[in-house]
């Protein structure tokens, strides 16, 4: 199975098991159809449906597909592609644009030498694929992550060079249009070597945000910030310690929150100053209370931190709630997801309309994802 792509997708440095705890009332839970492990999923924030991909070895082989469900029901609408061989597997990008769901498909000829294709659902609501996305990859550049802002034209794409180089770029895109910006490749090493970093998109300037640290885990953080318009790439000293679990960006007030591991912290950046403040996440006093993936309400203007292992609940997971000025509002207990088991690591979904979303958990197998308001 061709998966060396998604190794990249996500990555938390110190996964660790959530335990368990009950789910808060009217949960839904949306099961993959075939029992497999969920290779990434996302929502439509202005629609009733979802898309994710799923994969489970069977007979020797592995059975992988692309499904669609009902956000409110949580069934499975649609069975989008289904494959069975040892040599194809699907992974779900996100939804991107207005409604547009985006899919990477491998397909494995011999070793080490794997096509890929970008299959859209657009619109998602249609539950078939309608076209290819065909961005202007080599045959080694692997896809590390798109950015989450549905509701605007263009996507911003990091991608890195498998083969001999490890170079990365940078690049926008309007899926649906199957259109692209121009690449630019950041200069600083800590955006080559080591752990991927994790993107964001100020889609109001036109810039990728990108933040790792090195790929150490006893580093400071670098912000990165590729203007897509000019061509041009800046970077700035961050805060916090320790690689980046997650990222999202207000595009409104040009402001960026990160988490990371080593300090159990979540951190705000001014990115038109370039400064930024760094504080523990509540009630956090070890890294295993370090966050994860971190997404941003644009209605109600939070953002969204994901916690495998609770620090303001007994067990289980929880999600914490800024402002964007980095005041703690709340915290989303009895959930249940974890990145110990994962391929690609926990996501946050939201339906910001609804102050509803979707998340990883709380099976194991990771076969499955939850709801939860906020």
């Amino acid at each position: 199975m061709a998966l060396a792509v998604v190794l990249y997708i996500g990555f938390s440095a110190m996964p660790v098991q959530a335990q368990s705890t009950p789910a808060p009332a009217n949960t839904i839970f949306v099961h993959s159809k075939f029992g497999g492990q969920i290779f990434g999923f996302d929502i439509d924030q202005n629609g009733t449906e979802g898309v994710l991909s799923e994969a489970q070895d069977i007979n020797g082989g592995v059975l992988a597909a692309v499904e669609t469900f009902d956000q409110r029901t949580g069934k499975i609408l649609k069975v989008i592609a289904k494959k069975q061989s040892q040599a194809d597997d699907f992974v779900t990008l996100g939804v991107v644009g207005n409604g547009v769901g985006l899919v990477e498909y491998e397909h494995e000829i011999k070793f080490l030498d794997v096509k890929r294709y970008f299959p859209m659902l657009d619109p998602l609501t249609g539950n078939k694929f309608s076209s290819l996305w065909t961005p202007p990859l080599g045959k080694t550049h692997l896809i590390m992550g798109v950015s989450r802002n549905q509701g605007e034209p263009n996507t911003a794409v990091f991608a890195l060079d498998n083969g001999n180089t490890f170079q990365p770029w940078v690049f926008s895109s309007n899926v649906a249009a199957n259109t692209f910006s121009q690449i630019v490749i950041p200069t600083d090493d800590r955006f080559s070597f080591g752990i991927p970093p994790v993107i964001a998109y100020d889609s109001k300037e036109n810039v990728a945000v990108i933040a790792q640290d090195f790929g150490s885990p006893t580093d400071v953080p670098e912000i990165g910030l590729i203007d897509l318009t000019a061509g041009t790439f800046d970077e700035f000293r961050g805060v916090g310690f320790g690689l980046v679990n997650g990222i999202a960006v207000d595009s409104d007030d040009h402001i960026a929150c990160t988490t990371t591991e080593i300090d159990f912290s979540v951190e705000f950046y001014d990115l038109q100053n370039q400064t930024g403040f760094s504080e523990f996440l509540p009630n956090a006093n070890d890294q295993i209370f370090s966050g994860a993936d971190v997404e941003y309400d644009p209605i109600h203007k939070v953002f969204l931190v994901a916690q495998p292992v609770s620090s303001t609940s007994p067990s289980g997971s929880s999600i914490q709630v800024y402002d964007t000025k980095g005041n703690f509002l709340e915290s989303v207990n009895g959930l249940n997801f974890s990145n110990a088991f994962n391929v690609i690591a926990a996501h946050i979904a939201l339906h910001p309309s609804k102050r509803a979303g979707f998340i990883d958990g709380p099976d194991l197998g990771v076969t499955e994802i939850q709801s939860f308001t906020y």
